[in-house]
């Protein structure tokens, strides 16, 4: 799937995924034994971090709340080792706060069945949030966890998706500048939000995240001390205007999955990388694209990704 990568040493990582995907937990010696391995967000990163070397861990996931035994939709998996329960499993469109807390219980469980003891994080798309939350979560508590000393975020909405300002008008159709496959996105992002949504779309959004008395500024302090690697992509730039769109990986501005306009209280530490690609393979199947255009499938993510995981912190 993907070649070997040169390491400095040996890290624990945990692959968390985003708003409305699922995952299986996958440990660093088992996976789904049929289709994607760790689902269709996270299979080639973790691919490629084990060849690597490193101790990959991926959290689970699912739409609801419960545990996850197979997932049925497009590009899925079944014959899942081991199905943990549902209180370490991430709703993944549920809230972002109540997902943070999910994982960080599921960090709780690495830390008393599989001795971890540090960690790095990786989330894709909204699983940047969710770490973070997690990281809010554990600093608030006594639950005894390992110590986090790198995230990495793949498209993160750090202030916003396509998917929530849309639905909480920040941005419209008109601001898609008669571009046809960015208002097929809006439109269907505004259908499936209404359909599936358990606050994740409500929450995704500039005026939940951003501001002075936003979510970002809420947790301020959480990344102090935590060096923090953004990868952002901008595939779609037929326009300029309005940043809060343009341009864009399909789901996510390049702005925002830059986290341009996060202040330094909140993200006092950050290495930023643009590249061509959207957001997933699926928005890759919907342009027309090869996998390795989609940020969760290009080995040059998974460069950065293994080379920043690699590090001492």
């Amino acid at each position: 799937m993907c070649g070997a990568l040169s390491v400095v040493a040996m890290t624990t990582v945990v692959l968390v995924s985003g708003g409305g995907a699922v995952s299986p937990f996958t440990a660093p010696d088992s996976a789904a034994k049929t289709g994607l391995a760790a689902g269709n967000s996270l299979t080639f990163l973790r691919q490629g971090l084990v060849n690597a070397g490193h101790r990959v861990f991926t959290a689970p996931a699912r739409l609801g709340p419960g545990t996850v035994i197979d997932d049925t939709g497009w590009q899925g998996f079944s014959d899942v080792p081991e199905v943990l329960p549902a209180e370490t499993t991430i709703d993944s469109v549920g809230t972002i706060d109540a997902a943070g807390e999910s994982l960080a219980l599921f960090l709780g469980y690495l830390a008393a069945e599989h001795g971890v003891t540090e960690l790095a994080l990786v989330g894709h798309s909204m699983g940047g949030l969710f770490s973070r939350a997690a990281l809010h979560r554990l600093r608030a508590s006594q639950t005894v966890a390992p110590d986090v000393t790198r995230l990495v975020t793949v498209g993160t909405p750090w202030t916003g998706a396509l998917l929530g300002d849309f639905v909480t008008g920040a941005i419209s159709l008109e601001d898609a500048g008669g571009d046809e496959t960015t208002e097929r996105i809006l439109t269907e992002a505004r259908a499936y939000a209404e359909s599936n949504s358990r606050g994740a779309a409500e929450q995704v959004a500039v005026g939940y995240l951003a501001g002075s008395d936003g979510w970002n500024e809420r947790h301020a302090g959480d990344l102090g001390g935590i060096p923090v690697t953004i990868i952002a992509g901008d595939r779609l730039r037929e326009r300029t205007e309005p940043p809060a769109l343009w341009p864009h990986d399909g789901l996510v501005a390049t702005r925002s999955a830059s986290a341009a306009d996060v202040s330094t209280t909140v993200l006092p530490h950050a290495e930023r990388h643009v590249l061509d690609d959207v957001h997933s393979i699926f928005f890759a199947e919907i342009l027309g694209l090869p996998w390795d255009r989609a940020l969760t499938w290009d080995p040059r993510v998974l460069a950065i990704v293994a080379e920043a995981v690699g590090e001492e912190a």
